[in-house]
């Protein structure tokens, strides 16, 4: 079941904080003002704004702030674990308000990458929440997968599920058909930049969910098994076969396809009943636990800032995984073809 974001002016009223601000966390790349639009409910998403964009901006980044707790539930329930809080910031990303100039963050994990640049997209709200799912997915990876071919591909279709497929513009899966279909099944690229790779993951993944594997089963599997894994043991450890058998059965649904690919969903695979995310069961536990936090601290008279923070402690995940297993904080920049992704040497 596809996740439909609603009209972008919601009738919902953006949560703002009160007192002292939080403290602006240090962005990937923006350097102007962060103005604070406010935290959203569930207490994981703080939302700024860059005040230069006027009222198109300030639109945004409260349909993203109203929308945040709903993206944050369908994130936990596609990786099967809650993820941690982070902090976002609308602005105009590459110079673009139309969401082109893509999304960004560092570090794979909710401590070195919950720092999180959306770029502004002006009328259309709900690319500014496929861009956040984008860079969200990512920190659920929990030192895995992003930076590499088969997490970029795995962030895009995450972002797809939870936004009606909101980026539709950002496909790469045609031109890797066009480039005669390069093997990125067999083969992992080490990097997130990679149309072909990227394109044949998109793909790979459409395939995989037309035979039933929905992205909640997919995306924990891919993390568990790593960096170095290839698209080829996701399909063996989802199908109990070969996996052999892999490229060369995807090669024939490919070849089998009336119209060759002409989009990142090629198998139809959000519409698929295995699109339906379901809340993971330790989920009711920790909404229960949030809501302990919050009527503890409105009994006790503190201050809204207060409440928050303690929402947040409530809501951090686990220790993160040891440093040798973690993907170097970097830029980690979604972008859209012809704005930095390159074609394999291979095609």
């Amino acid at each position: 079941m596809n996740h439909r974001i609603k009209s972008p002016r919601s009738s919902k009223q953006p949560v703002n904080i009160t007192g002292n601000d939080p403290i602006v966390p240090a962005w990937p790349s923006y350097q102007g003002t962060s103005q604070l639009v406010g935290t959203s409910p569930g207490g994981r998403v703080t939302v700024y704004v860059d005040p230069t964009l006027g009222n198109q901006g300030l639109l945004n980044a409260q349909d993203l702030l109203n929308d945040a707790d709903r993206v944050v539930n369908a994130n936990d329930a596609i990786f099967g674990s809650a993820g941690g809080p982070v902090s976002v910031i609308v602005f105009a990303l590459g110079g673009a308000t139309d969401g082109t100039g893509g999304a960004d963050h560092m570090g794979c994990d909710y401590t070195t990458g919950n720092a999180i640049e959306v770029d502004a997209s002006f009328g259309n709200s709900a690319r500014v929440s496929a861009l956040f799912e984008a860079e969200l997915s990512e920190c659920s990876m929990n030192g895995n997968l992003c930076g590499e071919s088969t997490g970029e591909a795995l962030s895009r279709w995450c972002a797809a599920v939870v936004s009606n497929n909101a980026l539709a513009d950002f496909a790469t899966a045609p031109q890797w058909f066009a480039d005669g279909m390069p093997d990125y099944v067999n083969t992992t690229e080490d990097t997130d930049q990679g149309a072909d790779s990227t394109g044949c993951g998109m793909a790979f993944i459409s395939w995989m969910i037309s035979q039933g594997h929905g992205l909640s089963q997919m995306a924990p599997a891919m993390v568990s098994l790593g960096d170095s894994a290839t698209l080829a043991q996701l399909y063996a450890n989802l199908t109990s076969d070969d996996p052999a058998n892999a490229w060369p059965n995807f090669q024939d649904a490919i070849n089998s396809l009336p119209s060759g690919v002409n989009s990142d969903d090629p198998f139809n695979g959000l519409s698929q009943p295995t699109q339906k995310v379901n809340v993971a069961p330790g989920s009711a536990e920790l909404v229960g636990r949030v809501f302990a936090s919050m009527v503890t601290d409105l009994v006790a008279g503190r201050k809204p800032e207060r409440i928050a923070a303690n929402i947040r402690t409530v809501l951090a995940p686990a220790a993160p995984p040891s440093a040798s297993a973690m993907c170097a904080p970097g830029s980690k920049r979604l972008l859209p073809p012809g704005k930095g992704e390159r074609r394999s040497k291979s095609a």
